[in-house]
């Protein structure tokens, strides 16, 4: 057996810390960098206060895309391909991670991913200190995320995208909105910027939260049996040029079966699972004969036999067909009882039937959002709409000089347009309820719709007077009466200002309504949903085929600032 020297402070020191910085401080350094990364990219790129223009803020933060590791998950850009039957530009990112893992097989769990981080400092901290859980031996569990994969990928292929529930990125982005971004608005801007929360957010948390659970049952339990993106990882192993191998020095002592973070050493032999290795090396740092090396997949001088014991948990076929038939029956589901009710979308986003299919459910978008505009759909909707991004003017409206949605969307359900062009889109049509507006029934003065409009650059509200009186030869008085808000619909952009400020004062702080008297609707002739071209030509388009309006429906305008 070789000589080990005693190990020095440093060592003992990571060994304090934990057996695999003692064995892999490599891995672990990078590891902690890219979750450090991933921590910056989202709480601080994409907070969007600070310049009150907040498309030049992101632009002046985002030296690498916020989007990053979204973008880089190979499930999520490969599911939305298929089921939008379209190219997506992540897919030539995920691409890339690919291609290195083929020189590091599974690298990306092991050394990138966040939320395989995450669920290391999780077990660290607290689930390692319960054992009483664990079972003693493999069950059907073992290859449950070939399965999840086999109904993510089906469903796609029905049109349907459930990547965004379950693939690994998605799931921690938006476990993190909904739970530590709150935080960071309350103790940043003030608590009373949290809008409430629904269903949709605490069957998010819960979800976030049972990943990290499953650690009690074995540590990192989702990523060696459940996560469906470290399946697709697994499958590309089959193109692996490097892997671990065990040389006959080996002397069975077992403290690399042990110590193995994805349990990819066969407990029979101590040879290499190579769908399961991420070529994390922690094994190596623990083997005290230095029996194992990692080399090119095709080298085999004097390596450990393999044994002829079967595998544990064979795998199932049932099992797969399974999870193929039920993904097929879930997507199908979800397709014939979703109804066509109308959601006001952020600006930029594609028809809503290929939104739907290409909206991975992240967050991104409600963190870079300014005041909460955007907020996800909870239950209320229907299941194909959950967590999907919503405009809520009766919280916020959507800020005229921000484009942030668009910006770091990974999968470009909404576009990233430059900020001229996403002033001119229009995602809904605001409409006066003239039966409760307070100057319509003369109850009292109000223009405060037209103020925030005016103020926005839109005016899109115009007044005309209600209630006019006659004097005693049928003539107006030109005193009497109210000046009522009327929308000039070739202009309104349905950014929800107006709504917001009636809503905030006439409902909420005066008490004067039940209800704001102006909201925003989309459908059909009140929203643009392009899935290319400018919106810009579609409104000098319109605008020299109609004639000037007013109050009339109409549906083309160019705003002032573009005259």
């Amino acid at each position: 057996m070789p000589y080990r020297k005693k190990p020095n402070a440093l060592r003992r020191w990571l060994k304090a810390i934990g057996p695999t910085w003692a064995s892999s401080p490599a891995r672990r350094l990078i590891q902690s960098v890219c979750f450090i990364l991933f921590l910056l990219l989202f709480f601080y790129v994409c907070w969007p206060y600070g310049l009150h223009n907040y498309a030049l803020h992101l632009a002046a933060k985002e030296k690498i895309p916020a989007e990053s590791f979204l973008a880089i998950d190979p499930l999520v850009s490969l599911s939305t391909a298929i089921a939008a039957r379209t190219w997506v530009f992540s897919l030539a990112w995920a691409a890339a991670i690919i291609a290195i893992c083929v020189l590091f097989p599974r690298g990306f769990c092991g050394y990138i991913c966040p939320l395989g981080s995450l669920i290391d400092l999780f077990d660290w901290t607290i689930s390692h200190r319960f054992t009483r859980f664990r079972p003693t031996r493999d069950g059907w569990w073992v290859h449950l995320k070939y399965y999840l994969l086999a109904a993510i990928l089906i469903s796609s292929f029905l049109g349907v995208l459930l990547s965004g529930f379950v693939a690994a990125i998605p799931v921690i982005t938006r476990g993190l909105q909904f739970t530590l971004a709150p935080v960071q608005m309350g103790a940043a801007k003030g608590w009373y910027l949290n809008p409430p929360m629904n269903a949709g957010h605490w069957c998010s948390i819960v979800l976030l939260l049972g990943v990290l659970l499953l650690g009690f049952l074995r540590p990192r339990f989702w990523c060696r049996y459940v996560c469906p993106t470290g399946a697709v990882f697994s499958i590309s192993n089959l193109l692996r040029a490097t892997e671990r191998k065990v040389e006959s020095s080996c002397i069975n002592c077992d403290k690399c079966v042990r110590i193995c973070p994805f349990d990819a050493i066969k407990p029979t032999d101590y040879t290499t699972g190579t769908a399961d290795c991420t070529l994390c090396q922690t094994c190596a740092g623990v083997c005290p004969t230095h029996s194992i090396k990692f080399v090119s997949r095709w080298e085999s001088v004097d390596l450990k036999l393999p044994s002829n014991a079967p595998p544990v948990v064979p795998f199932s076929r049932r099992n797969l067909l399974a999870g193929t038939l039920g993904g097929g029956a879930l997507a199908l589901g979800i397709r014939f009882t979703s109804r066509s009710d109308l959601i006001v979308r952020p600006p930029g986003s594609v028809p809503e039937d290929d939104f739907l299919r290409l909206c991975i459910r992240c967050g991104e978008c409600f963190k870079a959002c300014p005041n909460n505009v955007l907020q996800p759909v909870g239950f209320e909707k229907n299941l194909n709409n959950l967590w999907t991004p919503q405009v809520v003017a009766n919280w916020s409206g959507c800020e005229p000089s921000c484009n942030n949605c668009g910006q770091i969307c990974p999968t470009a359900a909404i576009r990233p347009l430059p900020i001229e062009e996403k002033r001119v889109v229009r995602i809904a049509l605001a409409v006066v309820n003239e039966q409760t507006c307070l100057p319509h029934v003369q109850r009292e003065a109000c223009q405060m719709c037209v103020d925030e409009c005016n103020a926005a650059g839109y005016n899109a509200i115009e007044f005309r007077r209600v209630g006019v009186r006659l004097d005693e030869n049928g003539e107006a008085i030109e005193t009497s009466g109210f000046l009522a808000p009327v929308v000039l619909s070739d202009k309104c952009v349905g950014c929800g200002l107006c709504q917001t400020r009636c809503h905030i004062i006439n409902v909420k702080q005066k008490h004067l309504l039940q209800r704001t008297a102006i909201e925003i609707f989309a459908g059909d002739g009140k929203e643009d949903r392009l899935r290319s071209g400018s919106y810009i030509a579609l409104r000098q388009r319109e605008r020299s085929q109609i004639k000037p309006p007013q109050t009339q429906s109409g549906n083309g305008y160019l705003p002032d600032f573009l005259k």
